[in-house]
């Protein structure tokens, strides 16, 4: 076992440092700096950059980046007492795993942080200049990265340890922002049953990590219902609802409307749900329209017209996978995702998630949903961009640590590329030189009450890295 690195994630386990929470974590990597009488900078945003000469004879070389995040997400059983705005996470071994009691481990991303502190304590080490940057607020949108002066970094390489896979390493991300339409509608007077339509039974999913599933979106596909139901049974819809997280893929979607020939109704809803049963046979099994007669209604609904811009909105705009990667086989480049969806008598609202790590591919997918919004009358707004990590051709970096890793353990690294966000976007839009590469130990659960992290991959990966500075 490396005892530094496991006493340092001790020691960081010990600290509260939630998201948000990060002013006494960041405080000690400053005190950890000036007893070991090394050069730092502390920022407003309670970023840290830690320098440490090179070893000797290596002086001359380009400095590495070692990066990772100081928060974690905190997260607790319901029968816990844990306050995590002051109590430290009681840590438990158990065989080949470390895990917190009753809390998450904060594994993601407290182990970069100990390896790196590992490091920098080590004068035994072979190793050029190190930069170790410590960001914050990662978990609630990159925040401390998207802060960070990268003007004070002098190195060409990064070596981001916050991925949770042992033997695979990340090269690209994709970069997003959350795009939203607001369209006004005018309403009409009607009366009669009001009858529930629900559509459920989808998996759904992550609208990055799962959107190559093809898994069905419950608010598009309300619309697609909606249309065939409106041209042949005469409706009016109250209203619709349906997601929860512009990032989450919507599980399922409820109409509540009011029609005046409620067998009609039954027999065209059962006829679309038996094509969708077919055709979502394999993504979602369990797909389903649940069609309830509930109490008399008299009030408002939208208009005829209002009703068909929802048809129409939910018909023309894009959503899921609009581009796959043609340097990496099998990755999403380019997709959003309808995520919350809200409509009556006064109006649609509609968020999306939009992901590519193609920058011009976001920006047009913006321009598409903005042009079907005002040409319906709404109004578009973008906000929350983030940005992408382009997969490059070259990379010296990263052919060195498959070199490496052949050879420490006999078998092929493996390469890949994630369709969500890391902070790598950031540190490559404020240095563009960058040769950038994210790996890390296997954990397992992130984010969950039974996060769990493996200390012999722990141990491997922290070689590993001795291996990648010795070499470089």
């Amino acid at each position: 076992m490396s005892n530094k690195v496991f006493n340092y994630f001790e020691k960081l386990s010990s600290i509260p440092r939630g998201s948000g929470n990060t002013k006494s974590v960041s405080d000690y990597c400053v005190e950890f700096a000036k007893e070991h009488n090394l050069e730092f900078y502390q920022d407003d945003m309670n970023n840290v950059i830690i320098w440490k000469d090179a070893s000797k004879g290596r002086e001359n070389e380009e400095p590495v980046i070692i990066q990772g995040h100081l928060d974690m997400v905190a997260e607790k059983t319901n029968d816990s007492n844990h306050d995590f705005e002051k109590d430290g996470l009681e840590l438990v071994y158990e065989g080949d795993y470390i895990y917190a009691k009753d809390t998450t481990l904060g594994g993601d991303d407290g182990i970069a942080i100990a390896y790196a502190l590992a490091i920098l304590d080590d004068d035994t080490l072979s190793h050029p200049p190190i930069e170790a940057v410590f960001t914050t607020d990662e978990e609630i949108g990159l925040l401390g990265a998207a802060k960070l002066d990268m003007n004070k970094l002098k190195g060409t390489r990064l070596l981001n340890i916050d991925s949770e896979e042992e033997g695979i390493i990340l090269v690209s991300c994709a970069g997003g922002m959350t795009s939203e339409s607001n369209i006004p509608f005018e309403a009409e007077n009607v009366e009669g049953i009001k009858i529930s339509l629900v559509l459920t039974g989808l998996k759904g999913g992550h609208s990055g990590v799962e959107i190559g599933k093809e898994r069905g979106n419950a608010v598009i596909l309300m619309g697609r219902i909606l249309s065939e139901v409106k041209n042949e049974v005469g409706i009016n819809v109250i209203n619709i609802k349906g997601g929860l997280k512009d990032n989450a893929i919507p599980r399922e979607c409820k109409c509540e409307l009011v029609c005046s020939d409620y067998k009609k109704l039954v027999e065209c809803v059962e006829k679309i749900n038996n094509i969708l049963k077919n055709e979502y046979i394999s993504s979602d099994k369990d797909i389903n329209l649940i069609l309830t007669e509930e109490d008399e209604y008299t009030g408002k609904a939208m208009s005829s017209d209002s009703l068909n811009k929802v048809c129409m909105y939910l018909s023309a705009v894009p959503n899921g996978i609009q581009n796959m990667s043609m340097d990496i086989e099998g990755l999403v480049e380019t997709s959003l995702n309808l995520g919350i969806f809200n409509a009556d008598y006064n109006g649609l609202k509609a968020s999306f998630s939009v992901r590519s790590s193609v920058a011009s591919r976001k920006i047009e997918l913006g321009r598409k949903i903005k042009l079907i919004t005002e040409y319906l009358g709404g109004n578009y707004n973008m906000y929350g961009e983030y940005p992408s990590w382009q997969y490059k051709k070259e990379s010296p970096l990263r052919d060195l640590m498959i070199d490496i890793y052949k050879k420490m353990y006999d078998k092929e690294l493996v390469v890949e590329a994630i369709h969500a966000g890391l902070e790598c976007g950031y540190f490559v839009m404020g240095k563009p030189e960058l040769d950038v590469v994210s790996f890390g130990p296997n954990i397992f659960n992130i984010h969950t009450t039974e996060e769990k992290m493996s200390i012999s991959s722990v141990n491997r990966t922290y070689d590993y890295l001795i291996e990648i500075l010795k070499e470089m």
